[in-house]
């Protein structure tokens, strides 16, 4: 029997014995690798081209992707690219800056304003399920079949995002730092604008990205009706003529048109969100 007088030693393992516990966050600190998405696309289209060339996909389907860019090339070289583009830049910024702004401003009464709130979030519950390209008979109506009814349709759409994504960001801010900003005497403008708009920063970007989604989506459908040019008269064209190398590259334009709004908004977060690193 153990004398209970006798204190006793505990074991503790070495220092060389314990294991460290591996950092597991690597996910919340992703790392940009600039090799994974081109070697994804040249095996995607490589694949591609090689079922085209080897008779594994028709044509008529779905043609090979050197067709495509032969047809893209002959948009280049005779001078239509840059009037499809140019129609269809001048419409989308037209109605995604005008929808933006809008939103922005209705956003920030949501969020800051009781009275606003109590007036705006039930109307936007009610208009935003509505598909906004089901209006567009009605803008036509309304303002023509002109350059007005396809911006009102994009303004539309981009507008109730805008609003959703602003009105959450603000709503969502940390309490507790707008108390502390109360504690150190702030102005309530002080407050909105150093703690606030910060805050719901990275919820607006978000919000930039879907919207601008939303807009190219909405500029395509309302060039389909009664538009001379566009990448949307475009697509529908080659659709009539069953000319799918054209449809693939109008599609492929429309790509490249989403990328790059997607890389301006992320060289925008890189800017607006360095206080996040």
């Amino acid at each position: 029997m153990p004398d209970l007088d006798t204190p006793t030693t505990v074991q503790t393992p070495s220092a060389a014995a314990v294991k460290p516990v591996p950092y597991r966050g690597g996910g919340f600190a992703p790392r940009p690798s600039r090799l994974v998405a081109p070697i994804f696309f040249v095996l995607l289209f490589s694949l591609w081209e090689a079922g085209s060339r080897f008779g594994w996909i028709s044509p008529i389907v779905l043609p090979a992707p050197s067709e495509a860019f032969q047809a893209f090339m002959d948009l280049v070289n005779s001078g239509q690219l840059v009037l499809h583009l140019e129609a269809s830049l001048m419409r989308l910024a037209l109605g995604w800056v005008g929808g933006t702004v809008l939103g922005l401003a209705v956003g920030l009464a949501a969020g800051l304003f009781t009275l606003a709130r109590g007036g705006i979030v039930p109307f936007v519950a009610a208009f935003f399920p509505i598909p906004k390209i089901a209006l567009l008979p009605v803008f036509i109506i309304w303002f023509g079949i002109g350059e007005e009814s396809k911006v009102a349709t994009i303004l539309f759409g981009t507008f109730f995002p805008t609003v959703i994504a602003v009105y959450g960001g603000v709503d969502n801010v940390d309490r507790g730092l707008i108390r502390m900003g109360q504690s150190f005497n702030l102005g309530w403008w002080s407050i909105v604008r150093k703690i606030i708009l910060p805050g719901a920063l990275p919820a607006l970007l978000s919000g930039f990205r879907i919207s601008a989604s939303i807009a190219i989506i909405l500029l395509v459908a309302a060039e389909m009706i009664g538009a001379e040019y566009g990448i949307g008269a475009y697509i529908l064209l080659a659709g009539n003529l069953m000319a799918m190398d054209q449809l693939v590259a109008g599609v492929a334009i429309l790509s490249l048109l989403g990328l790059s709004v997607s890389w301006l908004i992320g060289r925008a977060e890189k800017i607006f969100l360095r206080w996040r690193a």
